[in-house]
């Protein structure tokens, strides 16, 4: 979705929830996003965190990886269980598995520490827009068992709807829209995230985590392929 296509004040007053155990940290982020035009809470603690998720319904959460109690990583799995709420990670710099475990926990971006709290507001505005429906709208259609709307940002697969979050809609009407063609992930880090330098397995962890929700077996994927040292391809084949 480009950014043109959404009124900016449609992200004015959306609820961001941090959940950050450094005060410091958390004090700066709620200044920047309130700055923003954002509704920011703030919780130390994954456990207060849960419970705030449930309190205050948030349109975003800012997640740090390392937390009292349970890891940011644990916490992530907890809130996909329920909800597929935009989920930003707060990962250590250099720290490859920590990006790699939040991802596969379901979050849908990531920011390095220490980082810019412009660049995160940047983020947070980006990931938003991507979950809000589209002010141009985008015909639906049909193909093979699926039919993506993306203006209303919903995929079903023979009628029945799947539980996409963010990045994993985006990647999935990509594909969806560029059928049986081969894209490697640097090419998909640019189309889909946006994003011209990043870690590439970025896209590794988010197609994975697609499979396990369009494909009958995850294991040997027939939809979404791997054409090795290449890319994906979507196929459909058997789906």
């Amino acid at each position: 979705m480009s950014q043109a296509s959404v009124d900016p004040r449609e992200l004015t007053d959306r609820r961001v929830l941090v959940i950050e155990d450094d005060a410091t940290v958390s004090e700066i982020l709620d200044t920047y996003l309130r700055a923003a035009g954002y509704l920011v809470d703030c919780v130390g603690d994954s456990f207060s965190g849960l419970a705030a998720l449930t309190e205050t319904s948030p349109d975003l959460v800012v997640l740090d990886r390392m937390l009292p109690g349970i890891d940011g990583a644990e916490v992530c799995r907890r809130i996909r269980a329920e909800s597929t709420v935009p989920i930003i990670m707060l990962t250590a710099l250099g720290s490859e598995d920590d990006r790699i475990d939040g991802l596969e926990a379901g979050a849908d971006d990531y920011v390095v520490k220490p980082f810019s709290p412009r660049e995160l507001v940047l983020r947070v505005n980006s990931v938003l827009r991507r979950s809000l429906p589209e002010f141009a709208r985008e015909a639906p259609f049909d193909l093979g068992p699926f039919h993506l709307d993306a203006s209303a940002r919903t995929v079903t697969k023979a009628g029945l709807p799947l539980d996409l979050s963010v990045r994993e809609f985006d990647l999935f009407a990509f594909f969806l829209k560029h059928p049986r063609q081969t894209f490697d992930r640097s090419t998909l880090l640019r189309s889909v995230w946006g994003w011209e330098i990043g870690d590439l397995s970025t896209v590794t962890v988010t197609t994975r985590r697609l499979r396990e929700k369009i494909e009958a077996d995850p294991g040997n994927p027939v939809v979404l392929v791997t054409v090795w040292g290449v890319g994906y391809r979507l196929e459909l084949g058997g789906a």
